[in-house]
């Protein structure tokens, strides 16, 4: 295939679709992480709870028939892990980074156990008929030009995604839970002394992202694929993360992010079409994601050095007029 005919791809609906579709496992698990994140409890077992999501929604409805008890089950799974994490950082006080790593690694190994054990395949689950998510084709809308065919018959874990959204930003910034989440974020002393259980409202945002994280799974393999595949995450709860921060830490700039890394990946499959080796275009997603965090932590960077002069122009200015007084 030839670059002209890789280039006109691009700007095409078909690859506009296509992004919407590969970040919406990214834009679930990065809100998660974004409240875990805002509460000082960041889950960084967000890609362990989407893989053993992915397989257990898999499972479910492969030998119940029932595609929604398959994405109830997957849910559920998400949410005890969550607990999991949550129950040895907060009531045995262990370290949240190293209990999350742990989690990574058993889901990672014991997701290919099972699968083993249940179909005897180490790699994926095709051997099960596991059901799939519908699509939702939108009338009048999907007869518009170039937008129809971007918006109209996204499966139904996009639009969840983006509503979402929308309700983790009223959560975070017109409820009073999201105030007592952030307050706990920002100074948990405080916060404490305020009347708010800093334990319980942590664990809820665990629990919040577990909830969310598990849907980036479900994405996974009963939408974006119809199977359960080992390690078939590839480091999208780590990219979610990334996302969090590149977002500013809010809600809408973390989806936005979270599209850029998807637009990254679905252009890795585009190129894979040209005569460039595969191993190259398959980390243009995580290059994306290295420079994104390279250019967050310069931006930081400017930015505090911008209020440090400021801070300093200011008191030298106080020190002044209190002078001439």
């Amino acid at each position: 295939m030839s670059f002209d005919v890789v280039l006109r791809s691009i700007f095409s609906a078909a690859f506009l679709a296509s992004v919407l579709r590969i970040s919406t496992p990214l834009i679930l698990p990065a809100l998660g992480g974004l409240i875990t994140d805002l509460s000082g409890a960041i889950n960084i077992a967000l890609e362990g709870i989407m893989l053993v999501s992915a397989f257990t929604g898999v499972i479910v409805s492969a030998y119940s028939g029932s595609v929604g008890l398959g994405v109830i089950a997957g849910v559920i799974s998400g949410i005890l892990i969550s607990y999991v994490l949550g129950w040895f950082h907060l009531h045995m006080k262990t370290d949240i980074i190293l209990a999350g790593i742990a989690i990574n690694i058993l889901a990672t190994g014991g997701t290919i156990f099972l699968l083993f054990v249940l179909t005897g395949d180490k790699g994926n689950s095709q051997s099960l008929a596991s059901g799939t998510v519908p699509n939702i084709h939108l009338p009048f809308i999907q007869d518009i030009p170039f937008i129809g065919r971007v918006i109209s018959g996204q499966h139904v874990f996009v639009w969840i995604a983006f509503l979402l959204t929308w309700l983790v930003a009223v959560y975070l910034y017109r409820t009073p839970w999201g105030s007592h989440l952030r307050a706990v974020g920002e100074n948990p002393d405080a916060a404490e002394t305020m009347g708010i259980n800093v334990n319980r409202t942590r664990m809820i945002a665990l629990l919040i992202s577990g909830f969310l994280a598990s849907f980036g799974g479900l994405t996974m393999s009963m939408a974006y694929l119809s199977f359960f595949q080992r390690e078939m995450t590839a480091g999208r709860g780590f990219i979610a993360l990334a996302a969090v921060y590149l977002g500013g830490r809010k809600p809408w700039g973390t989806l936005a992010a979270a599209i850029l890394f998807g637009f990254a990946d679905a252009l890795s499959h585009q190129l894979g079409s040209l005569r460039v080796p595969s191993q190259l275009v398959q980390t243009i997603p995580y290059v994306v994601t290295i420079l994104a965090l390279v250019i967050y932590n310069l931006r930081e960077q400017a930015i505090k050095r911008d209020r440090q002069r400021k801070f300093y122009e200011q008191q030298q200015a106080e020190m002044g007029s209190g002078g001439g007084l």
